[in-house]
Order: C-alpha cells, then structure tokens, then sequence
C-alpha cells in the first residue's frame, strides 16, 4: 500500500486512518520516503522536519488508538510555505535576510492544524518574502515544477504547489496576495483555495501585503480543500483583519450537481484582457459546458479590465511590502535577492497621496461587486496557461503586464483555482471560480461537481526515483530597459530612492530605472477625483 499513498487524496487518506486500515506512522513513513526519492528534483522542502513528523506521527496513532479521532485531519502529514512562523523551527521567507530567524510562537493557522491532529512534515520553497519571482541567488534554489522540471512552478507558493503536486504531502499551506496560491495550483494542476478576505487567519505569518494578504490551502481536490479550511477558519483577535462570523460545514455543502446556481462568466478576461491560446480557450469551453450539463445556468457579464485592478492593486502592495522591509532594506539591500529587488525598488516612486487615491479606487472596485453578487451566485474565469520555461522569466515582467489572478485580491472574494485540461506541452491548464465575499459553501459545491464530472485532478507528473533537477540557465538580472529612461525620470528615481534612505549602486539604480516607466504609468492612469 505504502509505494501508492502518495497518489492519495487528503479524504482519501483519512477514511483509510479512520478504518484502522492505515495508521499514521506508516503514512508519514511512505511520504518520508517520498522526499528522500524526488525532492532532489522538484526543491520543494527548505527543511524537512521529519522527526517532529514521526513523534507527531506515533502521539496520533495512540491518540486513534485509546479513543474517538479527533477529527479528518488525524494523522495527516502537511507542508508549510515557509512564511508561517513554526516555534523553534527556521521560518526564513526563502531569504538571506531571515536566515536565522527561529520564532517562538507558532502562526494562529499551525496551531490550528496541530490541534486537528495534523503533522508537519516540513517547510517549503517561496518565493523570496512570498513576492518575488523564482530566483538563483538565494541560500535555497526555487523549487521546480514537476510536471516539467525545468518549468515555473507559479508563485509565490511555489513549494506548496510542487510538494503537493508530486506527492509529498496531500496538502500545504501558501498564501495569495496577487495570486500566489491559484498560480502554483493552475500551474502545477491541483486545487488551491484563497478564502474571504478576513476568513483565516495571518497572525504569524510573514506579512507582504497587509490589505491583501491571504491564507488558505493547496490539495489534491475541492474536498480536500473543504476539509483543511473546516479547522482554519475563524476569528482570531490578534489579526487586525480577522472577521467574526459563523462557520459553516464545509463539507456538507458539496454535491454533484449543480441545478439552481447563475454563474457569470467573465470572458473577456481571456479573450480581451489578457488574450489566452488556443489550448486555454478551448479548455475553457469545455469547462462552462460541464457547468451547463451540471445544471447551472451560465451568462456572460463583465468587470472592470483587469489592468485597472492591477494598477490599484500593485500601488498599494508595493507601498506595504516595501514598508514591511524598510528598515533591512535601508540597512541590508544586497542580503536580497535581485528579484526582490527589481519588484520593490520602483515603489519609492508612489507617493503618500498615490496610496491613498489606490485605496480608494479599490473601495470603488469593491461596491462595484455588489449589483453583480445580487445576480449571480458564482463566476468563473480562465486560471494561467502551461507552465513558462524558468530560464525564460524576467524580473521586470512583474511591473509590465496584469494578471489574470490579481484583481481578486483586490475585491477580497473567495476564489477556487482547479485543473481543467492540459495544454500541446502536456502541462496543466487551470480555471478560477469566485464566489459573493464568505460564499465558500458555493464556490466549493461547483468545483466539486466539476472535478466529480471530469478526470483533470487524478493526473498525476511523473518524476524519475533518484533523479536530480535539469541545470537550467539563471534569467538575467536585467532587461536593458533602463537605457530608454529620460534623465528627467533618473533623477526622479535618484530623488525619490534618496528621500526613502536607500542607498542605491549602480546595479539597483538600474533595477529602478527597468521598473520605473510601468510604475510612474500606473500613477498616471489612476484616478484622483473625489
């Protein structure tokens, strides 16, 4: 049995530990082995805690054994991107900057899982601080997707989606702030769940964005979703964003059809927006015809364009995580990586009245929602096509383009991230499904129905026992982009990094001037009347 518990799902997993028929330690064991045998090559563990696992391992099965099971998540092993604060275990944000840093408290959602029975296998591949792009100059590699390892796993939550896709752990932790659990989840085709805004909680957790930050899953399946979110969900007092409502059984909510629902389909999301292949549009009709013969009613409908959250969404987020890291930013900036720099030098260029009119564009963006909630149940929208080549990211593409995963940060709504085919490379397609703000009851039946109705989540990579990941080419640092920047906009730049006290090389001048046209344009695009 132990050489085919990997390819298990969570619920799977523990209806076996609830029949007796598996116990804990024997899990752990399997998916112990598992690590040994391939993380070589996908990279997606930064340290393992294997001997915590086992001593958690056995506390459970003599827990099962003397009585009641606590609850589904027993004796299950999970992974943890590593921005969750672990006591007396590394929480690094996959940065030299915290490469000593052990807390002492564990995050609000760890003790959560801890108290359901869960044990920590180990912790996981980020991206640097859980924002920047897949980097080679950090103490750890980025992990790789194991579909094709010398591909993009998305990000930030890359190992979750790795470790998790390979079958290492039925289930792991990311976080979203602009799309960093539905990325990894489209790209390396499993489920990913970002809650409500305000539903889990992120004390503990390395902050990037304080107004958009989120927590929450990545499995195998919506049930396994549903499951894991059941024992995070709830108010904590300690997290100034945390909401105090009623939970619902998670659970209980799925079924196999879909009768009664209205969904809206945002297509010009795909087809305008951001234009997808071939290969995504047709999955993507194939997906809404599932849907159609599920029972719901399907209409098209539309949002804003997605450049327009984006612009609001990136001013404000910049504007924090560059806050967050000021201080080492000021004292430290080489101790991180280039890519992080790339992606936060350019936000010393928003202002104070910048951030506030972002705010306040947001808030807009949000009521727009509300005529749309009134009239349909759901929506759903194209996830990320096939998986980019590693060697081919470049870290400006941040600053240049929107995406399809971020303007739901921005309205806060719960989104479901699943696989729903393949792609010519034989690499996952994804598609996103949104609910009404604290509708993850419905958005969980439709995924569940979908997936019940399709065979795109049993596929499973294959990865090679033993083997090691690819050499793969390090993207270059820069894009050349800094020599068509005016001298009115460098000294704008040199100013502007001046009065924040960060000290600027010629290396993260340029870093600054690559990103500064795309940031000064989102300054200029937005809007300023009362």
């Amino acid at each position: 049995m132990a050489s085919e518990l990997h390819d298990l799902s969570l619920a799977q997993l523990s209806d076996l530990i609830a029949a007796r028929t598996l116990s804990p330690v024997e899990l752990v064991d399997a998916l112990i082995r598992r690590v040994e045998d391939f993380d070589a090559q996908t990279r997606a563990f930064i340290t393992p805690t294997f001997e915590l696992a086992r001593r958690q391992a056995r506390a459970a099965e003599a827990e099962i054994a003397a009585g009641p099971r606590r609850g589904p998540l027993h004796g299950i092993p999970f992974g943890l991107k590593d921005i969750y604060d672990t006591r007396g275990i590394l929480t690094s944000g996959h940065s030299r900057v915290f490469i000593d840093r052990t807390p002492r408290e564990d995050a609000t959602t760890v003790s959560k899982l801890y108290d359901a029975g869960a044990v920590l296998l180990g912790k996981l591949a980020t991206h640097e601080m859980a924002h920047a792009g897949p980097s080679f100059d950090l103490p750890w590699p980025p992990a790789r997707n194991p579909w094709s390892l010398e591909r993009f796993t998305g990000g930030s939550s890359s190992g979750s989606g790795a470790a998790v896709a390979a079958g290492m752990v039925p289930v792991a932790l990311g976080s979203d702030t602009g799309g960093s659990i539905r990325g990894p989840a489209s790209l390396c085709g499993v489920v990913g769940l970002m809650p409500t805004f305000g539903l889990v909680s992120r004390t503990g957790v390395i902050t990037n964005s304080y107004t958009f930050d989120h927590c929450g899953p990545l499995a195998r399946t919506v049930e396994d979703c549903a499951l894991v979110l059941q024992a995070l969900a709830g108010h904590d007092a300690s997290d100034p964003g945390s909401v105090q409502r009623a939970i619902p059984s998670y659970r209980d909510a799925l079924g196999d059809d879909l009768r009664g629902l209205k969904i809206g389909v945002l297509r010009h999301h795909w087809d305008a927006d951001i234009p997808a292949s071939d290969d995504v549009r047709r999955a993507m009709d194939a997906a809404l015809d599932v849907l159609r013969r599920l029972g719901a009613t399907l209409e098209e409908c539309r949002v804003r364009p997605l450049g327009e959250y984006f612009d609001a969404k990136i001013i404000i987020a910049e504007s924090e995580i560059f806050s967050v890291h000021h201080t080492n930013l000021i004292a430290r900036p080489k101790d991180f990586g280039a890519d992080f720099r790339s992606r936060v030098l350019p936000s010393v260029l928003f202002t104070a009245q910048d951030y506030v009119h972002a705010t306040r564009e947001r808030r807009r963006m949000q009521l727009e929602m509300r005529p749309l909630f009134e009239r349909f149940d759901a929506f759903v929208t194209a996830g990320m096509g096939e998986a980019p080549r590693l060697s081919d990211y470049r870290s400006v593409s941040f600053w240049q383009k929107p995406s399809l995963l971020t303007a739901w940060n921005v309205t806060g709504q719960p989104v479901i991230a699943l696989p729903n085919g393949v792609g010519a490379n034989g690499l996952p397609l994804g598609i996103q499904i949104l609910g009404r703000p604290f509708g993850e009851t419905t958005i969980l039946r439709i995924g569940h129905a979908y997936e019940r109705a399709t065979d795109w989540h049993t596929r499973r990579p294959r990865l090679v026992r033993g083997a090691t990941a690819p050499e793969v080419t390090p993207p270059p640092v820069l894009s050349g982009g800094a020599d068509q920047v005016d001298g009115e906009t460098r000294d704008l730049c040199v100013k502007a990094a001046r009065r924040a006290g960060i000290p600027l090389d010629d290396l993260m001048l340029t870093q600054l001037l690559e990103g500064a046209p795309y940031a000064l344009g989102m300054v200029r695009r937005l809007r300023r009347d009362a």
